[in-house]
């Protein structure tokens, strides 16, 4: 009999159960090992804004190429719940597999509370048109009869086993490691060698032996019975040899560390998700080793940086504290910076227009997720573009700059405090949820063209006194005036709310006025003149494309993975991903979208915020909206699906994406 043909290195895993039971680590061990197999690996986190109790689950793709995104199908599903596998059964492909408690089989979807009532329909509807009743082992059946593998695991059995080998006296306290019995099948069913997973385990345990060994004995033993019960598997994961090294991180530790390398050294923040990761990974990381491996200065900074540093980061008593502390902070010539999301948001702007009042550089983090309100807190959007735009009273300039994947949130991190500094106005660095949470392999960065620009940031003893009086206002040529610092030798200066002469005093006088809101607003020409193309934008695929695809932010992954299968397929179609959304490169656009026969806007929120600030800015209407709003990242096959209906002619000029649990 001929052997069974078997997918190799390119898998798309699932595991899931209740908050707080530990699927995020599992997740982690399974990646983890991936990677020091050397495979491309991306991962998506999806929980609710609880503590504990309610259904998380974790989208893990392996793959020998790069991978940015996710697949809607799942082709191993890893349960340790009943709930889990009542969820994403569905989900698998014919071909695939699930691993299961077979304690669990006479569980009724009744049982479980935690399903809402709307799927629980659904659930029901499905299982009584395949004339089965409603326990888990009547799901399974209807999974095994189009060809899913079925791959029973008794958990508690291995955990005695375990309790045995250790001197356990009681399993409640090793109950948690049904998630490692569970990542450790997995392995075993796609065969990769199981050295691999001890590696992860040192990785995601760091430190502590004794528990390495014991999820270690437990993992090998859920490792062997899995490889056991189905040693010919559709999908297979294999060693690939690499040279180049590679980071694997989150994109929240992706945005720390764009700040710290961009010089860094006060951070504020009040609790709130999914911004909090980033300031509570700078507070593991508060002392600095450069090594010489910090960005280089321009010439003319006026701060040297020393070899160490440090960053002091502070948890505020709410987000009005966190901006103005920022404010405070770069006032005295630190780069500072506050990260937050949407709620947080809405109360730093009055702090957010004293900034852009006084010409104070500081950077923002805005980490979008589902609004409005509370809205959805651990949930996905990119619904606060206009917001970031327009937030506050009056014209307050603000430079926006939004991070499409790890590498542009590091990036971007410098630059960032560069264009804050350079500019004197603050500057909002826009990411979201899914960049925030997923995690995945990256090359290592190249940032060697990178430097560190302080602007027009003054030397001590500049000679300034009552003779030679020192503006902090300047109006002159240059609508960026040289910045002192509080305290700065031989100079004297006010910051206040209100408007203001060149040296600070408040003033109503209509001229003065006049001058002070075209210097402000003349920062910002400035900054759309001097900012390069390579940051305001990026172009990928066919040149003069029939179909051009505008987007922004997190949608750049799945995108760029949709967009190679179009191109494999000989579509002619592009992607315009923008990355300065203010100054808007309105020229940019334009010229990209003129020739294109259909032009669709991809974007995570109801109102394609986006595609209104294109044709308000360029006067050009977008053909198609393809849009999500559910609170759940695109896949890759969803909107390859999308767009490849557009170009047939068969879509609605409006799409909504709805896929995900």
């Amino acid at each position: 009999m001929p052997a069974k043909t078997q997918r190799v290195n390119d898998l798309s895993w699932m595991i899931g159960g209740p908050q707080g039971s530990g699927v995020d680590s599992s997740a982690n061990a399974f990646a983890r090992a991936c990677a020091h197999a050397g495979l491309d690996v991306f991962g998506k986190r999806e929980y609710y804004s609880n503590i504990k109790g309610e259904h998380s689950y974790f989208t893990v793709r392996a793959a020998s190429r790069v991978i940015r995104s996710h697949i809607d199908d799942v082709h191993l599903l890893a349960t340790f719940d009943a709930e889990t596998a009542f969820r994403h059964v569905r989900e698998v492909v014919d071909d695939g597999a699930i691993i299961y408690d077979p304690s669990l089989a006479r569980t009724k979807l009744s049982d479980i509370p935690t399903i809402e009532p709307r799927l629980k329909g659904d659930l029901k509807t499905y299982l009584i048109a395949r004339g089965v009743g409603e326990t888990l082992d009547d799901l399974l059946t209807t999974a095994k009869q189009r060809g899913v593998t079925l791959v029973p695991v008794p958990y508690n059995d291995i955990l005695e086993q375990i309790a045995d080998e250790f001197k356990v006296d009681a399993l409640s306290k090793i109950a948690r490691m049904i998630n490692m019995l569970a990542v450790g099948a997995s392995l075993g069913l796609v065969g990769l060698e199981f050295d691999y997973t001890v590696q992860a385990l040192n990785d995601v345990f760091r430190g502590r032996k004794a528990t390495v060994d014991m999820n270690a004995s437990g993992a090998r033993k859920g490792y062997d019975l899995a490889k056991a019960l189905a040693p010919d598997f559709s999908y297979r994961l294999e060693r690939m040899a690499r040279k180049e090294p590679r980071l694997f991180l989150t994109g929240s530790q992706a945005g720390a560390l764009g700040k710290l390398y961009g010089g860094l050294r006060v951070q504020t923040y009040y609790p709130i998700t999914p911004a909090s990761d980033e300031s509570e990974f700078l507070e593991a990381n508060e002392i600095l080793q450069l090594d010489g491996h910090g960005a280089a200065e321009a010439e003319d900074s006026a701060f040297l940086k020393e070899k160490d540093a440090s960053v002091l980061v502070v948890q505020t008593e709410d987000e009005i504290a966190a901006i103005t502390m920022a404010i405070g902070a770069a006032l005295t010539g630190a780069r500072s910076a506050t990260a937050t999301s949407g709620p947080g948001f809405c109360l730093m702007m009055e702090g957010i227009g004293y900034a852009s009042i006084n010409e104070v550089p500081v950077v923002i983090t805005l980490y979008q997720r589902a609004g409005p309100s509370t809205g959805m807190p651990t949930r996905h959007e990119q619904g606060d573009l206009r917001f970031a735009l327009h937030a506050g009273h009056g014209d307050s300039p603000r430079i926006i700059l939004a991070s499409g994947d790890f590498e542009e949130m590091i990036r971007d991190g410098l630059l960032s405090f560069n264009y804050a500094e350079r500019y004197q106005m603050p500057v909002i660095h826009m990411v979201d949820k899914a960049l925030a949470n997923n995690s995945g392999t990256v090359a290592f960065p190249q940032l060697t063209d990178l430097r560190i620009d302080r602007g027009r940031l003054l030397a001590d003893g500049n000679g300034f006194g009552p003779e030679h009086p020192y503006h902090r206002f300047e109006l002159g040529e240059n609508p960026v005036s040289p910045r002192a610092v509080i305290g700065q030798h031989g100079t004297l200066f006010w910051n206040t709310g209100d408007e203001h002469d060149e040296t600070g005093h408040i003033t109503e006088d209509p001229v003065l006025r006049d001058l002070m809101m075209e210097k402000r607003e003349a920062k910002l020409q400035l900054a759309a003149k001097e900012i390069p193309d390579s940051v305001k934008y990026h172009y990928f695929g066919a040149k003069d494309a029939e179909t051009v695809i505008v987007s922004w932010g997190s949608t750049k992954g799945p995108l760029l993975d949709a967009l190679d299968r179009l191109l494999a397929e000989k579509e002619s179609v592009g992607f315009l991903q923008l990355r300065l959304l203010n100054p808007f490169p309105t020229e940019a656009v334009m010229a990209h979208l003129a020739k294109a026969k259909r032009r669709v806007d991809v974007e995570m929120n109801f109102g394609a915020q986006l595609g209104g600030l294109v044709r308000e800015r360029t006067g050009v209407d977008l053909t198609h909206t393809i849009l999500k709003y559910n609170g759940r990242p695109m896949s890759n096959s969803e909107l390859h699906d999308a767009i490849k209906a557009i170009i047939r002619n068969q879509a609605p000029r409006r799409t909504v994406l709805t896929h995900g649990a």
